[in-house]
């Protein structure tokens, strides 16, 4: 599977994705939590940032340009600042926006979040205030959209219809789209409304409820996999598909085609927001069926977006870069933790972007001993990801002296991987690590000693951004140069 999941990212190509539907802008409101308001028990928010982002059908459109597609847009916007706005941001990703039309009567969708941030850093939403206007769009609105979707069909690879029940994909409209589609011999990707009545997907290629859509479309509440293999069957049939995704959060996703029906697993993950996820999983199987991908080999990409995604904050993109190296993670059986310095420095960007903290500490590590185990240790207590650089050979030797290392960076390099408090191992050659701390950015420097943190290399570049110096205590009479003593002592010995 490994090596079939890369082949297919490597051949996704740049296809071209109709993409038709409710087009959302989401906006958050930042602030901090300062005290309790005197008018009511409410938090009183300092706002410090107000950031804008592409929602619903704007977001499937947004993650197939990260994913290196070329989406082709048509649904409606108002005539007002937050449609401008949003086709402004499409705009700059390249995504074609000429057949968003604007309704004089009907404004933008708008999901504004009120996010609180304690301490200036964890973020925690507090409200949503909607702006929107969810009846059926007028008669005409719908054939202007049908004119632009119809001229745009032929020059695209695939189809997405994003329903979020806002008015605009109506039954009748819905039907149409999917007709001129199958006529034309495009496959037809549905992320349904979270309710109603799912007869106008009939005939699309696929669709991809979620539990709880599934459970409300199937009339019982989907708890097993068994419960969700009846549902994806029964949607399958009924509505004349050929597949159906029915996604179950932490349990992966459960895939049903006229020849295969089976539940694709995930990893376990941390999730820290499930807004987009959805929009990331339809975005992945277009690219990847696009690119003629087999059903399986789709839901897998598209589990592995997903869960790269709920570790975001907000809607939020993948890149195919991100995938490769969540691939690499989750299915390559080589060594990883030992990286040059340019693919570490793209590791702990990915880890810093999921709020996790990088903890860095250097040292010739040539014969482990107690004390490098309990020092590593007190490593890990410090944050969540913890980076060594290891002296190369030739920088021991100048440490040390001609007769050091007694093992090899290789084999030391090895070693070190063998222990799970290390996460991260790259060499460096210099005589000063001042440098790789200077390109690690560590949240937490450590090193070992009997001194205060003046006597850390960079503790004043760390300290300089916010970071953190933690001086370990050494244990007393165990070190690389005693071991190595007393070995030679013990050869000294008359036997």
């Amino acid at each position: 599977m490994y090596e079939q999941l890369l082949k297919t990212i490597g051949s996704l190509g740049a296809p071209k994705v109709l993409v038709a539907g409710d087009f959302m802008l989401d906006v958050y409101v930042y602030g901090d939590a300062v005290r309790i308001s005197p008018e009511a028990p409410v938090p009183v928010l300092k706002v410090t940032e107000t950031e804008y982002r592409c929602g619903g059908a704007a977001s499937v459109a947004a993650d197939l340009a990260a994913l290196g597609a070329a989406p082709v847009c048509v649904g409606l916007l108002g005539q007002d600042a937050e449609g401008r706005r949003l086709k402004e941001m499409l705009a700059d990703l390249s995504v074609d926006v000429s057949a968003l039309h604007e309704a004089p009567d009907r404004p933008t969708v708008t999901k504004q979040r009120v996010v609180g941030l304690a301490q200036h850093r964890h973020k925690q939403q507090l409200m949503r205030i909607d702006r929107e206007v969810a009846d059926p769009a007028p008669i005409e609105l719908g054939e202007e959209m049908l004119r632009q979707y119809r001229e745009r069909l032929d020059g695209v690879d695939i189809v997405c219809l994003q329903d979020y029940n806002k008015g605009v994909l109506t039954d009748l409209l819905c039907r149409h789209m999917i007709v001129l589609a199958v006529e034309a011999g495009k496959k037809v990707l549905v992320d349904p409304t979270p309710g109603g009545d799912y007869a106008k997907y009939s005939g699309a290629t696929l669709i991809t409820p979620n539990r709880h859509e599934a459970s409300v479309v199937y009339g019982l509440e989907i708890r097993t996999v068994s419960d969700a293999a009846r549902a994806a069957r029964n949607l399958l049939k009924n509505l004349s598909l050929e597949a159906v995704v029915v996604t179950l959060d932490r349990e992966g996703a459960y895939l049903a085609t006229r020849e295969l029906s089976q539940l694709v697993p995930v990893k376990p993950r941390t999730v820290y927001d499930v807004t987009g996820a959805g929009d990331v999983v339809l975005a992945t199987l277009a690219v990847s069926l696009a690119a003629e991908s087999d059903y399986l080999t789709a839901v897998h990409l598209a589990n592995i977006a997903g869960g790269i995604e709920v570790e975001k904050f907000g809607a939020a993109t993948v890149s195919r870069a991100e995938m490769e190296r969540e691939i690499a993670r989750l299915y390559s059986t080589r060594n990883d933790k030992v990286r040059p310095l340019e693919a570490l420095l793209e590791e702990l960007a990915w880890r810093r972007d999921r709020h996790q903290s990088i903890v860095f500490t250097n040292g010739c590590f040539d014969i482990l001993h107690r004390g490098h185990i309990e020092y590593l240790e007190f490593c890990r207590a410090q944050g969540d990801i913890v980076v060594v650089g290891l002296n190369s050979d030739r920088s021991v030797r100048a440490l040390k002296g001609p007769d050091r290392p007694v093992n090899s960076e290789q084999d030391r390099a090895a070693v070190l991987s063998g222990l799970e408090c290390v996460d991260f191992i790259t060499l460096f050659d210099e005589p000063s690590v001042l440098d790789l701390v200077k390109k690690v950015r560590p949240d937490v420097l450590v090193k070992g000693g009997d001194y205060g943190k003046e006597g850390v290399v960079g503790w004043e570049f760390v300290e300089s951004y916010g970071g953190k110096v933690a001086v370990a205590p050494l244990i007393k009479d165990k070190s690389s140069t005693e071991t190595i003593e007393r070995i030679r002592a013990l050869q000294a010995k008359p036997v």
